[in-house]
């Protein structure tokens, strides 16, 4: 397949016609909408050249909510090696919270697609934020933990998952060794089963990195005690953060050079971000928010606004500037240009895989892409 940017006076037909592909193929491949307008500066992915056979074999996970369009997830399975259910939570006595919608047919259509159903845990409190108080009253409390653990594995084995993945975010320094060994149980317990335990990492680039995201993550450590890792290798640029490039390479490249000095590469899945941000101008820190986007949203928005995008030499990251209702925006997010560096990270590194958070809007270019460049493996 090929990456083409869209220069001026281009059109479906005529991009078509100069590759001797079909048109259907083009509006296929990149999910355009009749007319088929286009956006100077877009990123379409075309069906040309010789077929190859991918070589390089990645794992491919990607994270849900129970509340998927089901449409959503039939489409996205054939391309995951793996599914996260988001989420379970838990109580401070280590009681297992269930999602509050239904995730039967999540994992029911997962394993007819021969794809890993995964159970997420999350310390997630009643407010929906991350709560580490619930984390330290767990993993500290010898009687709490066992109670989670046997709770988990009970509910594993009765909904059909194969894996659990630990999302533990904002965990204290003084609770970095046992959220460790909680990790270690976790793996000693579902192992003998064939269960597969993973845990997501903040995006750390030195073991002394402070902040309450990284000190209480000890890649050293949990590298050890789980299967495999997941870098949360996104959110640079965030909801209540100033306009930039959701997972800048350089800044994603910095993280994995780190990583694979305390992991072993064959570990480390690559997080990959499956959205992006439109910001209000001018950014003001403590009231600016901004509106979470999907990528194909946001081309529609540069069509809509006839305005050109660009592409960040730097980040590798499209974005764009607008202007609507007299306020100015600015919008990043991911197109097949930005997937593909991130690609090359695997074999360049010898990573593992990679995890899309999330996979609750489908962008067929990047499952495309993402089909062309790896052998996606299976369980």
């Amino acid at each position: 397949m090929e990456i083409y940017v869209v220069q001026p006076g281009d059109t479906v037909d005529s991009i078509a016609e100069s590759y001797g592909i079909p048109v259907s193929s083009v509006i296929y491949n990149n999910q355009l909408v009749y007319p088929y307008p286009l956006a100077l500066g877009q990123a379409l992915l075309l069906s040309a050249g010789e077929e190859q056979t991918p070589a390089y074999p990645a794992w491919v996970n990607g994270y849900a909510y129970p509340f998927i369009q089901q449409d959503v997830l039939e489409e996205t399975l054939p391309y995951l090696s793996s599914l996260s259910v988001f989420s379970y939570g838990f109580t401070t006595d280590g009681e297992l919270v269930a999602p509050a919608q239904d995730d039967s047919f999540m994992i029911n259509a997962a394993l007819k697609a021969g794809v890993r159903p995964v159970l997420t845990l999350t310390p997630l409190g009643p407010d929906g934020n991350f709560n580490n108080f619930l984390i330290a009253s767990v993993v500290n409390n010898q009687t709490a933990k066992d109670t989670l653990l046997t709770n988990i594995l009970a509910t594993v084995q009765e909904k059909d998952f194969q894996g659990v993945d630990i999302d533990f975010e904002y965990i204290r320094p003084e609770d970095r060794i046992p959220f460790a060994d909680f990790v270690a149980d976790m793996r000693n317990l579902l192992s003998p089963y064939g269960y597969h335990v993973s845990v997501a990492l903040a995006p750390k680039t030195s073991d002394t990195q402070a902040g309450l995201l990284y000190a209480g993550k000890d890649y050293g450590l949990l590298g050890e005690a789980a299967d495999s890792v997941l870098l949360m290798t996104y959110e640079w640029g965030y909801t209540y953060g100033p306009p930039m490039a959701v997972a800048p390479v350089n800044k994603v490249r910095q993280v994995v050079e780190y990583a694979v000095t305390r992991i072993p590469p064959s570990r480390i899945d690559l997080g990959v971000p499956n959205y992006g941000y439109d910001w209000t101008l001018p950014f003001v820190r403590g009231s600016s928010r901004a509106t979470t986007i999907s990528n194909l949203e946001a081309v529609r928005i540069a069509v809509e606004a006839g305005v050109p995008i660009q592409f960040d030499e730097v980040a590798m990251s499209p974005y764009f500037q607008y202007e609507k209702d007299g306020q100015q925006h600015e919008v990043w997010f991911e197109d097949v240009r930005s997937y593909r560096e991130k690609f090359s990270l695997l074999p360049e590194y010898g990573l593992r895989g990679m995890g899309y958070w999330q996979i609750m809007r489908f962008f067929r270019p990047n499952w495309l892409l993402l089909e062309n460049t790896f052998q996606i493996q299976k369980p």
